[in-house]
Formats: structure tokens, sequence, C-alpha cells
């Protein structure tokens, strides 16, 4: 740690992630691990999937993510880097019935939404690692992807097979990669948290 860094305290942490197919522009997952009192033990995996690569399809996952985050009242949210913020953007211009640009603003708040790349990882911390992605940094504090090959270029290739198939096994592998891109977040989180700070 190259300079003390606040995190916004809260009992309730969500950790949230996307899964975008830039060839169909659809977002078809948005998911969200949920952390009470910091107990790893009873995490909470929440995800909201588009069936089809309809727009009411997409409309409807992002309403639900929208509404799950409005129920759950005062949190502190975890993203890493600034692609969920600018695809929630895009999909509020698509689908303005869903929320205001103010209250999505608001959402994104640095005090409560913490981008933990761009706002804390690159700033202020330093790692013996080849570069500074999710999967690096996660794999070094001892995190595991429970697929073999797990990348968001696979899992877009797996929406399509979804799409092809209705194959519930592809959907649950989108659905546990996504979970591990969330968690992994977490570990991050707990790990910067350990970083002792540079004297």
């Amino acid at each position: 740690m190259k300079e003390p860094v606040e995190l916004p305290p809260s009992a309730l942490e969500i950790f949230f992630d996307i899964e975008v197919d830039p060839m169909r522009d659809i977002c078809y997952v948005h998911g969200f691990v949920e952390r009470r009192e910091g107990d790893n033990d009873r995490e909470r995996y929440v995800a909201f999937f588009t069936d089809t690569p309809t727009p009411e399809e997409e409309e409807r996952a992002f309403a639900e993510a929208w509404q799950y985050l409005q129920e759950a009242g005062q949190c502190s949210v975890y993203y890493y880097s600034k692609y969920e913020r600018t695809i929630w953007r895009k999909l509020r211009e698509k689908y303005p019935g869903v929320c205001t640009e103010e209250e999505l603003e608001q959402f994104f708040d640095p005090g409560n939404a913490v981008d933990l790349y761009f706002d804390v990882v690159l700033p202020k911390t330093e790692w013996p690692t080849k570069d500074y992605s999710i999967k690096t940094l996660a794999k070094y504090l001892g995190f595991s992807w429970r697929d073999t090959h797990p990348s968001g270029a696979a899992s877009i290739e797996w929406f399509h097979r979804w799409v092809d198939s209705g194959d519930l096994e592809i959907k649950q592998r989108i659905l546990d990669y996504n979970e591990d891109d969330c968690r992994a977040t977490r570990v991050l989180l707990d790990g910067i948290r350990a970083l002792p700070v540079q004297s």
C-alpha cells in the first residue's frame, strides 16, 4: 500500500460484475455477491440473467437488478474497472424507464460504490505480479475459479451456445463464472485491507 485507503464502512457489502456480448450488444448477466458483517460463510450470490438476446429481456434483467439494489438499502458496492458503470449508463439510456440519470449517478457515487481498479489498485498499491487484472491479483491471493478456462470471451461463447440450445448446464456454467468473478472482487478487497502501508 503506497498510501492509506479509506473504504466506505458498511454492514452490507455487495460485489458486482456483469457479462456482456458485444457482438449482440447485450448485457446478459448482472451478478452480485452479498456479504454481511464481513462473514464469508454466509455470502449469497444473486444474478439476473437475460434468457434471450432481445431488448425486452435485457430491459427486464436490468430493471430487476436495479430493483434488487434499491431493496438492499444502505450498502457498499465494489466492482473492478469502469466497465460496469459504462454499461449501466448505456442501459439507462436504452431503457430510461428503469431509473433516472440522477439515480444512477448517485448509485455510482464513490462514497458508496468503489471501482477497486481505478480508485485503489492502480494509484495506491503495488503487487509483485505481471499485471493487475482481477484474475491475476485474485489468483495471487489464493483464489481459484471453478471453471478450467475462465474468461469473458469464454462466457460470451457459452452464451451463444445457451441461446442456440437452451442447455441449462451451459447457463449454470455462465452463472458460476460470474459468481466467481464477484467473489474474486471480494478476495481482492480483503487482500487490499490486509496490505501493509509503505513507510
